[in-house]
């Protein structure tokens, strides 16, 4: 058997051992009760995707404040075979807690959570994804850039997974000026001009889709929906046809609502 170590950025070397252990850092995701004082932590890492174990004394008053959905951890797994689910030893590195007062980050974390427990597969790693999910869990609070930055995030999560958007160029005429549309099947842009009669059966494409500047919350709620469409009808189809997480859709309420009170 052989023991994986690896620094906070991922890599390692294997030694002779008896156990299986890889230090990484990670986002908590989720935690969950796991007999008197245990729980079973799940995270997010750089090098080691989506990965649960135990932390032992995890529910106490000492632990369970450093356990919070959204906190930055220095992890250290070890198992004796790969395939168990371990334990970890979490040490806090920053707690994002403080935002949390705010309504719009309380939802806003609460949909990234749970949208990477649903979508991502168990010990599948995806570097880039992490590295913009640090970056958008660290702009919690910031509620005149949070909104567009999470819907940046959403496109990345989209790409990542295998269901990119393609807004380069008309997927009809091949112009890049003149770009209203996104085609619901194949996730490319539409130009007016090449959109014709089929017009009315695509999706819109706010300029805040392809990165053009600032957006106003009424763009960022309708792109919104594009890339919702995208996470129910395609990724969710793929992953068996469960519903996006609940936490998703009362996020983009709740900007729909701040929108109408303006």
């Amino acid at each position: 058997m052989a023991t994986f170590r690896s620094g906070l950025a991922g890599g390692g070397e294997a030694i002779d051992s008896g156990a299986m252990e890889w230090r990484d850092e990670g986002i908590c995701l989720q935690r969950r009760a796991h007999g008197e004082n245990a729980v079973i932590l799940e995270v997010f890492t750089a090098a080691h995707g989506r990965h649960a174990g135990v932390v032992r004394g995890g529910a106490s008053r000492r632990m369970a404040p450093s356990l919070q959905p959204g906190t930055q951890l220095d992890l250290t797994w070890r198992a004796r075979l790969e395939s168990h689910i371990g334990a970890f030893t979490a040490e806090p590195l920053r707690s994002r807690n403080a935002a949390l007062s705010e309504r719009m980050a309380l939802a806003g974390l609460n949909a990234v959570t749970s949208l990477l427990i649903f979508c991502l597969p168990e010990r599948e790693t995806h570097p880039v994804l992490y590295a913009r999910t640090v970056s958008l869990l660290d702009l919690l609070g910031q509620e005149d850039v949070w909104p567009l930055a999470y819907l940046q995030w959403e496109l990345v999560l989209l790409e990542e997974l295998g269901f990119g958007l393609d807004l380069s160029c008309c997927a009809v005429t091949g112009a890049r000026e003149g770009l209203i549309h996104v085609s619901p099947k194949s996730g490319r842009a539409v130009s007016a001009a090449g959109a014709g009669d089929w017009a009315d059966r695509l999706l819109p494409l706010p300029p805040c889709l392809r990165g053009a500047g600032p957006a106003t919350d009424a763009e960022i709620v309708e792109a919104l929906g594009v890339t919702g469409y995208f996470l129910e009808k395609k990724l969710a189809t793929a992953l068996g046809n469960r519903p996006p997480p609940e936490a998703r859709g009362r996020l983009v309420d709740l900007l729909s609502r701040r929108l109408k009170a303006v």
